[in-house]
């Protein structure tokens, strides 16, 4: 089998799909911890875990760092369709190259993020935030799992093209 029909061999559907059962793991880790904060946590309730971490229930309405948060609603349908944009075009850009693990890999995370953070704007009208890092009276903006992967999956595409242009060298 020459390199060319390998390459076109991992493409397709069927190749897609370990990457769309890692977005699926991820989705349901991300929508399973946000039901949890949402039963046991009431709106703005804080619980300590450490001495710079705190579980927190806190409603996005914007999006990242609450970005756009005090509009008028109008973002919840641009974020949203924001987010269903990039899931389409995340699917089309894993079907056509599933074969390159690093980037696929990236793909499979921010679309879990992105897919997750649309289910919570649809179903609730903002997005649900619980982990919160501080320090020394510093807080990081509160985020979830969703923007977790979002993050990791944009540090791996980073990562893919650095390693990319190293190659093609």
């Amino acid at each position: 089998m020459t390199m060319l029909s390998l390459r076109n061999s991992e493409r397709g559907p069927r190749a897609m799909l370990p990457w769309l059962g890692l977005s699926l793991l991820l989705l349901i880790a991300d929508q399973f911890t946000k039901v949890m904060v949402l039963g046991y946590f009431r709106l703005g309730d804080s619980l300590r875990v450490t001495g710079f971490f705190n579980l927190v229930r806190v409603h996005n309405e914007g999006a990242a760092f609450s970005f756009l948060a005090d509009a008028s609603g109008w973002q919840r349908w641009f974020f949203t369709a924001i987010g269903v944009g990039a899931a389409v075009f995340i699917l089309w850009m894993l079907r056509s190259h599933p074969g390159q693990r690093l980037f696929a890999f990236a793909m499979a995370c921010i679309l879990a993020g992105a897919i997750g953070n649309v289910i919570d704007r649809l179903v609730h009208g903002y997005v649900v935030d619980f982990l919160q890092f501080h320090y020394a009276g510093w807080y990081f903006p509160s985020f979830n799992i969703a923007d977790s992967a979002i993050t990791i999956g944009a540090a791996a595409m980073i990562l893919d093209e650095l390693l990319r242009v190293r190659r093609s060298r």
